[in-house]
């Protein structure tokens, strides 16, 4: 058996492997990290969780010893798809380099632009960023790529998902040709297979597990339901997830639930804090300390559940995650191999559930293909623990809802027995309502008649007066002059 002793790796950083605890490699590391030393270009294609990361970073640090970094101009560079991904890289250059005096600064959003530039302007041996972030340092005009000696590009298939190949050929195209190039993915798209084409010279191909392939020790199972109505598809999709976690009880110590949404992501985690669980959401929405906080807690047992989108599908190396739940089927059937690879890590075994409604299956189909083999369907949950209330119920509760029913027959009975003089004597009721009301409409009549007849007097005054003021014989006499007799006077 291959130990990392075995691999030419410098004495100090051999001292921080075996501080970390770890003494023999990955398929990975044993067949990246001797070409990798050796200068070659290295093309690593394995799925997530086999140790792709330390792949690339003990060979760095073993070159990176000798040397110092110019102001602005680093030495190595590290993109990454996700803060937390480069985040994860930073703490294990940390890990391993603890005893080799280099430098690294993390350029990342969601953190000040200047705290960044003081590192740039001292001089990094390891620059560790996303492209965006870099690029914004290298427009600014406060970063040089052209003393780039080892460019690394960790999880590329997650770069072409979130749009990056653009921003990573323009970054290739600023770092000099004669760099070492070490490219990492979990499957080899074709657009990813064009960019390694253009930019890796020779590169030595260290493939240890089969394209999309999930791990052995991860039992996977469906629960595939059509909801009673449209409008209750997310209601009763949570009370399945509920369910779920439920039926595993103790074993389910953490887990992480992924969501193709962020919007959902809000609503599953405050829907489970509601129900008394220990919930925090985690996407790319949130400010970059709330994301690392959460993480924090996730992995120091204070979060039990964390609710995620795809942002924490991909390299996120939480060892103990004991169960995986798609609350929503990935839309692409890669991303379902990266997802419930954050379980059954490192050896471990895990356990990864989906929940599957109509409008997914075209999905849920994709990824029985890519995996080449079906997922074990699961009983919904929900339905079989209405089934089991139902069965244990009593037979005394049964013969008293049948008493209660004919207790409730008689009473309607008795009731109607007892309302039937009442309708007896509607007729005279009746009369005498009619009665008021003839009265009541007679005496509204009457003085509806009074009124007019005042009116109509006041009315019948106006119109016997025979004369009008200033007609007739009130004529004024200037009226009857004539002109000349009116302009003469």
């Amino acid at each position: 058996m291959t130990k990392f002793s075995d691999l030419n790796l410098s004495p100090k950083v051999l001292k921080a492997i075996e501080e970390a605890g770890y003494e023999t490699p990955t398929p990975i590391q044993e067949g990246a990290i001797p070409h990798a030393l050796e200068g070659k270009d290295v093309l690593g294609i394995a799925q997530t969780g086999t140790g792709k990361t330390a792949s690339f970073t003990l060979p760095m640090i073993h070159k990176l010893a000798r040397g110092r970094a110019r102001a602005r101009m680093p030495r190595s560079l590290v993109l990454c798809p996700t803060r937390e991904l480069a985040a994860q890289v930073a703490e294990n250059f940390d890990t391993y380099s603890k005893h080799v005096k280099l430098t690294k600064a993390l350029l990342i959003g969601g953190v000040s632009f200047k705290e960044q530039d003081v590192l740039i302007d001292k001089g990094v041996d390891v620059l560790i960023a996303t492209p965006g972030r870099l690029l914004d340092h290298f427009e600014r005009g406060k970063l040089l790529l052209t003393g780039i000696e080892i460019m690394v590009v960790d999880e590329a298939d997650r770069m072409l998902d979130m749009g990056f190949i653009p921003d990573i050929e323009r970054i290739f195209s600023l770092t000099p040709f004669t760099r070492q190039t070490l490219f990492f993915s979990a499957t080899m798209a074709p657009e990813i297979e064009r960019i390694t084409n253009t930019f890796l010279s020779a590169p030595a191909r260290i493939e240890v597990a089969r394209q999309a392939t999930a791990s052995e020790t991860i039992t996977q199972g469906a629960v595939v339901f059509t909801p009673s109505r449209r409008d209750r598809e997310g209601s009763e999709k949570r009370a399945v997830l509920r369910a779920l976690i439920d039926a595993e009880g103790e074993a389910c110590s953490n887990a992480i639930v992924f969501c193709n949404r962020k919007v959902d992501v809000d609503i599953v985690a405050k829907s489970l804090k509601q129900h008394g669980y220990n919930a925090s959401p985690i996407h790319g929405d949130l400010d970059q300390s709330q994301r690392t906080k959460t993480l924090d807690g996730f992995r120091d047992g204070s979060v039990r559940l964390l609710i995620a989108s795809d942002v924490a599908a991909r390299g996120l190396d939480i060892p103990a995650v004991t169960h995986v739940f798609n609350f929503d089927v990935p839309s692409h059937a890669e991303d379902y191999v990266h997802r419930i690879g954050r379980t059954g890590r490192a050896g471990r075994s895990g356990k990864a559930y989906t929940i599957c409604v109509p409008r997914d299956e075209k999905y849920f189909d994709a990824v029985e293909k890519l995996l080449q083999k079906d997922i074990p369907r699961l009983e919904n949950p929900v339905k079989a623990e209405a089934r089991e209330e139902r069965s244990e119920e009593k037979p005394e509760k049964k013969a008293e809802k049948k008493t209660s029913r004919s207790r409730s027959s008689s009473k309607s009975k008795s009731s109607r027995s007892e309302r039937a003089p009442e309708t007896r004597s509607e007729p005279q009721t009746e009369s005498r309502t009619e009665a008021r009301t003839d009265h009541r409409s007679e005496t509204r009549s009457s003085e509806r008649s009074e009124r007019s007849d005042r009116y109509e007097g006041r009315r019948g005054d106006r119109r016997s007066d025979p004369k009008v003021v200033g007609l007739g014989d009130h004529m004024p006499e200037f009226i009857a002059l004539s002109f000349d007799e009116r302009r003469a006077g």
